[in-house]
């Protein structure tokens, strides 16, 4: 039986696996639909344990996995978890875990929901159709502005010639 309290029972261990499980990336939208319940179920334990162990209880909402963005974040933080605790220690990591934290703290702006601070929930807003036309003068734009149609010269490319020609003077 799996121990909440503790992050290294969080995820789930196929029979035979290795102690360390495999870290991988998660993309909700190749998912097939039981493979993402029990991802999210994964995801909301570990969320109820960050929520706990970093006092983000007035932060992370309840209803955090009703908001797209929110999830994607999450998910982020998590999968960087994984990959920072139970991940192969790499040469040059020796502040991994407090770089994940940093990372945590920057992330808390993005993982606050004003809406639903107050313990009810409310639905994002709604996406606002592109206007008619709107595909159309996109590509226009592709074609015509010069933002997309300049031949390529590198920003540097006057230093980098007056440099090399420095180099090649006659002394």
């Amino acid at each position: 039986m799996s121990d909440l309290t503790n992050p290294a029972d969080l995820w789930p261990m196929p029979p035979g696996a290795a102690a360390k499980p495999e870290p991988q990336r998660w993309v909700w939208a190749a998912m097939e639909p039981q493979e993402r319940r029990i991802r999210m179920r994964e995801l909301d334990a570990w969320v109820d344990w960050l929520r706990r162990t970093f006092e983000l209880h007035n932060t992370i909402t309840y209803c955090w996995y009703r908001h797209s963005a929110v999830v994607e974040h999450l998910t982020a933080l998590y999968t960087g978890w994984i990959r920072t605790y139970a991940g192969e220690e790499a040469p040059g990591r020796e502040l991994a875990e407090a770089d994940w934290i940093n990372t945590l703290h920057n992330f808390v702006p993005r993982l606050q929901l004003a809406a639903c601070a107050t313990g009810t929930h409310q639905d994002p807003p709604l996406i606002v159709p592109p206007p008619s036309g709107s595909f159309e003068a996109f590509e226009l734009y592709l074609k015509l502005s010069d933002a997309t149609s300049t031949p390529a010269v590198h920003p540097a490319a006057a230093e980098l010639g007056r440099r090399e020609a420095e180099l090649n003077a006659p002394l």
